[in-house]
């Protein structure tokens, strides 16, 4: 089975002008991401699926492949994820271009370690699913607030997080990356879809940069790790 990275990046960001290229740790934020898939022995191809002159021309400097600029009807606000996909899977087939699996990469999630992305891959490979999400174990308390307060565990018998039982263990999608084979991808329209598995990441690898404080946090976390 072949695997093709796909990194959106847009060009509008309106909490953060122009996120996927600010400097994070020496280097614009999607040129993480790019080195990373490319430095991937599993991943046969890497791309990025900009509306943005810009991040394409800076895409391309760092290495990945940008054969077009995205349409506007799936670049502005209302614009899903998977349609990125979609139209990302047409073009390769129009091309001719061959792969069973569709790695997406946000590039809000800078931080992943070295091998992740080849060990999710192989895992992914060695099982029967049909696509996967990252996850990282979660253990904190939850509530919710409206209508009324109340909290989501037996707060009268809190439990040690060494005593939560391997079945009530709760986990984050961390959003890092996905992995779809991509027939599935075509008949379901989701990145994840059929049969789902789930590849436990390192916590350093769950921060997204949504705020000027998430990227203060993951420019410490590159310079230490990465």
């Amino acid at each position: 089975m072949t695997c093709v990275a796909l990194i959106p990046a847009r060009g509008n960001s309106k909490g953060i002008p122009k996120k996927n290229i600010k400097e994070i740790a020496d280097k614009p934020l999607i040129a993480w991401s790019i080195e990373q898939a490319l430095s991937a022995s599993e991943v046969d191809g890497v791309y990025v699926s900009t509306d943005s002159q810009e991040i394409a021309e800076i895409a391309i400097k760092y290495g990945a492949q940008v054969p077009f600029i995205r349409p506007d009807e799936i670049s502005d606000d209302f614009a899903s994820t998977e349609s990125v996909m979609l139209h990302f899977v047409e073009w390769l087939e129009d091309q001719g271009k061959e792969f069973t699996i569709l790695a997406l990469l946000q590039a809000t999630s800078p931080v992943r370690l070295p091998k992740s992305l080849d060990n999710a891959i192989e895992y992914f490979k060695s099982t029967d699913s049909d696509s996967m999400v990252t996850t990282v174990p979660n253990h904190r308390f939850f509530w919710k607030c409206q209508p009324i307060v109340e909290a989501t565990y037996d707060f009268r018998n809190r439990p040690r997080r060494q005593d939560i039982k391997e079945s009530d263990r709760l986990f984050m999608e961390t959003g890092s990356f996905y992995l779809t084979k991509i027939e599935k991808l075509k008949e379901s329209r989701n990145r994840l879809c059929g049969k789902i598995c789930s590849f436990e990441l390192d916590e350093i690898e769950s921060y997204e940069i949504d705020s000027l404080a998430d990227f203060t946090i993951c420019e410490a976390l590159l310079r230490k790790y990465l």
